[in-house]
């Protein structure tokens, strides 16, 4: 019996690492992104946002298992926080807003890694690659629509 348990929790470590670990993935064009835009907030930054999201909802689904009330109350809160971190990337100057595009791209780099703690890999993985592309390839139209 102990043999069998012992297995059983490697396995559970083992799936956790690899939730973890696919949060950080689609978390890294992101932040490359960011990163290379030299914004204040890069290719660290939101790699541990999504890992963080992903291990709160992992440990919030050990210990409330699958109450769905309260699961949303810990979602509710890790966005919550999550929204607080954002607004640090939100900067007023001279009458002008920079640092929006970040601190949505928090939040949803937040909901990827939940997304990923409930396994639901194909809301994760559309999520990550729509804020990839919004930021990389809306960027040139902004430009225009501003002139």
């Amino acid at each position: 019996m102990p043999e069998q348990v012992q297995e059983l929790k490697w396995f559970i470590y083992l799936t956790h690492l690899m939730e973890l670990s696919i949060a950080f993935v689609l978390a890294i064009p992101i932040g490359w992104d960011r990163e290379k835009e030299t914004r204040s907030m890069g290719l660290r930054t939101f790699p541990l946002v999504a890992i963080a999201s992903c291990g709160y909802m992992l440990v919030g689904q050990s210990v409330v298992g699958d109450d769905p009330e309260a699961l949303s109350r810990v979602l509710y809160g890790l966005m919550t926080g999550i929204g607080f971190i954002g607004g640090g990337a939100i900067l007023k100057e001279n009458g002008s807003v920079h640092g929006t595009a970040t601190a949505a791209s928090i939040r949803n780099t937040g909901a990827v890694g939940a997304a990923v703690a409930f396994q639901r890999y194909e809301i994760a993985v559309a999520l990550a690659a729509v804020n990839f592309g919004i930021l990389r390839y809306l960027q040139p139209l902004v430009g225009k629509v501003t002139r």
